[in-house]
C-alpha cells in the first residue's frame, strides 16, 4: 500500500487504480476491478502514485 511521506512524494504505488487525462485537461482515477470512474484532480497534475493508462504496472484488474 502507498504511503505519504509528507515530502510531496509517496512511497510505493497505488494498486487497482489506474489514472487518465479527461479532455478537458483535468486527471481522473478509474478503479481497475469495477472500472467506476472516481475522483478528478482540477488542478491538471497528475495524481501521485496512480499508474496512467496504459503503462502496465498493474497487473489486469489488479
Amino acid at each position: 500500500m502507498a504511503t505519504n511521506t509528507g515530502n510531496g512524494f509517496r512511497r510505493g504505488a497505488v494498486t487497482g487504480r489506474t489514472q487518465f487525462q479527461r479532455p478537458d485537461g483535468n486527471w481522473q482515477k478509474r478503479d481497475e476491478r469495477t472500472g467506476q470512474l472516481m475522483g478528478v484532480k482540477n488542478d491538471g497534475d497528475p495524481f501521485k502514485g496512480v499508474a496512467k493508462e496504459p503503462d502496465g504496472r498493474d497487473t489486469p484488474n489488479a
